[in-house]
């Protein structure tokens, strides 16, 4: 029997992708191993979405490509964002790639290796016009308790940096009906905790009713029985209607984290940019959910050495991370990504600016982020325990309060687990905050 050995890069979204193709192997009887140089057929799902994710999707395909020579490899398929931007460069450049699929083309993964067998190197380039549904199978490689699922592809914002829309496709929704039935499969499989993600999840719907349906699915979701927590991701600004923002405050099931990807504050970047949404428009969202009802966990994400950034518009964007207090805060050094707009912008900011401006950014957020988590000693909180560790003779679990998403944000350490066990919810009381980890007790 042959064995497929996967690497998958990149984003949640990609991983469903990898899921969804592991899922449709597993039903051809293949066995999946995560020793490449056990592998008959290795897969690497590739990312492309700045360089450095470009650089890591090439030597990834370099070291898989040895294991033709050094391991069991007889075929080498590569699929995904990095696939459908290059595939002639990599048609050309890498004759060890046996088959390219794009981002469409995730369901032709046993099609692509068939024809392979027959002699023959497939290059799969299909639109992204369809999503996998409630019916798809998928081999999650998440914990049993934890599930990611993708409400939508594609996106329409235009965003002058970005290459996704290339990639990806314009936005596609799935069926509400469709993403009911799997988070209610999920439950009865176990699953506690479902992240919902699409590139823009605010956006959801605009494309089947002319507006944002993501507070009617909510609504929905709440109602399935099994489910601990919701959590969103990608929540554009755009979209982010009143409606929504009660529901997050009022739904116990919804985690009252709310990720915003807002890339910068300056009113003449965001224009380079060309954001759907004005600073006036921005500040006013973050001071409105920053006096909500319930406590809200507040995420963002920011690009520093934008096309023409001056020194004023980055000193804008450091006093509103001062002032704005997130919680947490990735940042990214400006890419400049081939065939987007920006770049072929004048002004391009150099290098080491970027590289300056990255470190006092996260810096600042560094010491708000561990005044936001000293301010939670004393507060209970529910936490998803992921693992146990043990160092010298004492146990501790690790994992997550609902004010951490998985992968992204700190863990919560939990003291003197003694009958806890990974998948367990258990009530906890923070005892001490870090600037990116907490620490907790038993309550």
């Amino acid at each position: 029997m042959e064995k497929i050995g996967f690497v998958s890069l990149g984003c949640s979204k990609n991983l469903i992708d990898t899921e969804v193709m592991l899922g449709i192997l597993r039903e051809k009887h293949m066995t999946i191993t995560e020793d490449l140089a056990q592998a008959d057929i290795i897969i690497v799902n590739t990312c492309t979405f700045i360089e450095k994710a470009k650089r890591e999707s090439i030597h990834t395909i370099l070291q898989a490509a040895q294991y033709k020579e050094q391991g069991s490899c007889k075929m080498l398929l590569v699929t995904g964002c990095l696939s459908q931007q290059y595939k002639e460069e990599l048609l050309q450049e890498m004759p060890e790639i046996d088959a390219l699929l794009g981002t469409g083309s995730w369901d032709r993964v046993w099609e692509a290796i068939t024809t392979v067998r027959q002699g023959k190197r497939v290059c799969f380039m299909d639109n992204v016009s369809h999503l996998y549904d409630q019916h798809t199978r998928r081999l999650r490689t998440t914990p049993s308790y934890s599930a990611y699922v993708k409400i939508g592809e594609g996106c329409n914002n235009g965003c002058t940096f970005c290459i996704i829309p290339k990639v990806r496709g314009t936005l596609y929704s799935r069926s509400m009906d469709s993403i009911v039935e799997e988070v209610t499969q999920l439950a009865h499989e176990g699953v506690k905790e479902i992240n919902l993600i699409a590139q823009d999840t605010t956006s959801y719907g605009v494309d089947l009713a002319g507006r944002s349906l993501l507070p009617a699915l909510l609504r929905r979701l709440v109602k399935v029985e099994g489910i601990a927590w919701i959590r969103l991701f990608y929540l554009y600004p755009h979209f982010f209607s009143d409606e929504l923002m009660n529901l997050i405050i009022q739904e116990d099931k919804i985690c009252p984290y709310v990720d915003l990807p807002l890339q910068h504050i300056s009113q003449s970047v965001l224009q380079r940019m060309n954001r759907k949404d004005s600073e006036a428009d921005v500040r006013r969202l973050v001071e409105k959910l920053c006096r909500g009802e319930r406590k809200l966990t507040l995420r963002s994400t920011f690009i520093v050495g934008f096309p023409g950034e001056t020194e004023e518009e980055f000193n804008t964007l450091a006093e509103f991370l001062k002032t704005s207090a997130f919680d947490d805060v990735g940042v990214f050094t400006y890419s400049q990504e081939e065939g987007t707009p920006a770049a072929s912008m004048k002004a391009q900011v150099p290098e080491a600016v970027k590289e300056e401006r990255y470190h006092t950014l996260m810096a600042i957020q560094a010491q708000v982020s561990e005044v936001r988590n000293r301010a939670l000693e004393g507060t209970e909180h529910v936490m998803l325990v992921e693992k146990i560790e043990t160092e010298n003779g004492v146990r501790q679990a690790v994992g997550r309060i609902e004010a951490q998403a998985p992968e992204v944000d700190g863990v919560t350490y939990l003291e003197n687990a003694t009958t806890v066990m990974p998948g367990d919810m258990v009530r906890v009381r923070i005892v001490q905050g870090f600037a990116y980890d907490l620490v907790a007790e038993l309550a």
